[in-house]
């Protein structure tokens, strides 16, 4: 009896600190494999010839609450104002000095107040491809709508966001900062892996590391945040793009910049308007699919397709820029 006392618990110990092996063993295959970057997407590449960019107002930056300088371009409304103000983010890889630009151009001639901001992880705004925590976005924009009531405290603010960016203003609809906003306007937003808008791999134009996303998220329950600086998404930019393109996002800005895991959970809890663009012709997202994605929930979305447009071409073809311009221009704010 006191033998088996003794081998019992032993070998207990022996089972146990072999399952932590193995399981530290599959974790380090897990994070240490490497993945593969996507070839060019020139459908991509192809809209920033299609804007004039020699309009582009120059960088401006503000300060986070962390005291990194964070930047933007800001729009004044052309014309008779129409007392709204809009704040655009690009899509995931981007900037605001990208075609995002025809956009806030096309908003500030329909009389929006527009700013365009560098999403941190990107163009001047922190370090490029990652952040510091989940979370940080949010509290960047925070801190941006911040300064933006120093100049325009009653300014109504529409918040606009593209693809990736598109699913982070989803996310912000959906949080404790979302009253920010009277609106929300999503330009063929990329709603995370459970809608059933996705095309595969996006398209081609984006590569996850999908077993080292999976052991990052087995070591978060397990309490352990040491490699979330890991980049685990890859994007199928140009090869001579860096200087103003991000190739490769960390797990933490992966995390950040869209939508939470299940989309559906922040259109929840979605108490201000949501208006759904895109166009008919997206290469990188199912259009036709965004309806059925946002049915049923209390807070009614609207969706509107634009005929001939694709995933870049929301953001940056006269027809479509104009069209989303007019309708944040005209639309009652919170309506």
């Amino acid at each position: 009896m006191l033998k088996w006392l003794v081998w019992f618990p032993l070998k207990l110990l022996g089972w146990a600190l072999g399952l932590a092996g193995a399981v530290g063993l599959l974790l380090t295959a897990m994070i240490a494999t490497p993945f593969v970057r996507p070839p060019e997407l020139k459908s991509i590449s192809a809209a920033r010839g299609t804007v004039d960019m020699r309009t582009l107002p120059a960088i401006e930056r503000y300060q986070g609450r962390d005291g990194t300088a964070l930047g933007f371009r800001h729009y004044p409304a052309a014309g008779p104002g129409t007392g709204r103000g809009a704040i655009v983010i690009h899509g995931s890889s981007g900037s605001s000095g990208g075609p995002i630009h025809a956009l806030a151009s096309a908003l500030a001639v329909h009389g929006v107040e527009t700013w365009a901001v560098d999403i941190r992880g990107h163009g001047v705004s922190g370090t490029r491809g990652d952040i510091a925590y989940v979370g940080q976005l949010e509290d960047d924009l925070a801190d941006f709508v911040a300064e933006v009531r120093k100049i325009r405290p009653d300014l109504p603010l529409t918040l606009i966001g593209h693809s990736a960016g598109g699913g982070f203003a989803l996310r912000i609809a959906g949080s404790h900062i979302q009253n920010l906003f009277t609106r929300t306007v999503l330009l063929a937003p990329y709603l995370g892996p459970r809608a059933p808008t996705n095309r595969p791999n996006s398209g081609g134009w984006a590569n996850a590391d999908i077993p080292r996303i999976l052991a990052l998220m087995v070591l978060h329950r397990l309490g352990i945040d040491c490699c979330d600086a890991l980049p685990t998404l890859a994007f199928a930019v140009p090869p001579d793009s860096a200087s103003r393109l991000v190739p490769l996002y960390s797990e933490r800005l992966r995390s950040n910049f869209g939508v939470h895991l299940d989309y559906r959970a922040d259109l929840a809890a979605a108490t201000r308007p949501i208006t759904i663009f895109s166009g008919a012709d997206d290469e990188l997202m199912l259009a036709d699919k965004y309806v059925d994605a946002v049915r049923g929930f209390a807070n009614p979305v609207s969706v509107r397709l634009i005929a001939g447009v694709n995933h870049m071409g929301i953001v940056s073809a006269p027809n479509a820029v104009s069209a989303i311009a007019e309708d944040v221009a005209k639309s009652a704010p919170g309506a």
